[in-house]
């Protein structure tokens, strides 16, 4: 009964907040202003009921009230309340969002903590890696940022050397927006030049990442493995000293 009253609880938080976005929208909210205001009153008391009963139903309710979900759950629960006491308070409806929290309570994600934590170690012995990879893009985007400075005119939007590097980091992370855009040869030139080293830029804190979180065991063990694939049953991730496939036995 508690895993339905929590599904049905986490429906109710996605509801409520999907009402406060349709509020915020004018043309909604002044066609349907009445419908969304009893709905929001019936989640809000529901929510209200349910914070009561949580406080009711435990032996140390003080530890609960000012825990991080009990604050979050009364925060969630007074602003439809403060609307008629504070103009504007409807903006806290938002902090709702916050409950979606409970999901890992329902979905039983703590069975995913061992591999958060090997992901943790992961990042942590590559770090160093990746610091000196963003130093050498950062050292790339002000090179090519300060040539297209040089290159193209204040008209095609090139008016400092600081939004000249935007441009370029804009285009190394392959995002584009078009709010800068070269207009000369040469310029169209080096931005191709750019945005073919972006993609192969993309794929190296990737790789940096994957081969460490690769060498973490389940107690944080190192276990060396290769990428080799077995010739018979194209199976991977061997130990680097072993000889034969673990799976077929066919020597690699």
């Amino acid at each position: 009964m508690g895993k339905w009253f929590d599904i049905l609880l986490f429906i109710l938080i996605v509801f409520s907040v999907i009402l406060v976005l349709l509020e915020s929208v004018k043309e909604i909210d002044i066609k349907y202003h009445k419908i969304l205001l009893t709905l929001e009153w019936v989640v809000t008391i529901f929510f209200s009921i349910e914070y009561i009963a949580r406080i009711i139903s435990i032996k140390k309710p003080f530890k609960y009230i000012f825990s991080f979900y009990g604050i979050i759950d009364f925060i969630s629960t007074i602003p439809l309340y403060l609307s008629y006491i504070f103009a504007g308070s409807q903006v806290l409806l938002a902090v709702r969002a916050f409950r979606l929290l409970r999901i890992f309570r329902i979905l039983k994600l703590v069975q995913f903590l061992g591999e958060a934590s090997q992901l943790k170690k992961a990042l942590k012995a590559s770090r160093a890696k990746i610091a000196v990879f963003i130093y050498v893009v950062l050292i790339l985007a002000v090179i090519m940022g300060t040539l297209m400075y040089l290159i193209e005119d204040d008209e095609a939007g090139f008016t400092s050397i600081p939004r000249s590097i935007y441009w370029a980091i804009v285009t190394l992370t392959t995002v584009g927006y078009g709010d800068i855009a070269p207009q000369t040869v040469l310029g169209q030139s080096i931005a191709t030049f750019v945005m073919i080293l972006g993609y192969g830029i993309i794929a190296v804190p990737t790789g940096i990442v994957t081969v460490a979180f690769s060498k973490q065991g389940k107690d944080g063990e190192k276990i060396h493995l290769n990428t080799q694939s077995c010739p018979s049953c194209s199976l991977e991730g061997h130990r680097d000293d072993a000889k034969h496939c673990y799976k077929c036995g066919n020597t690699l």
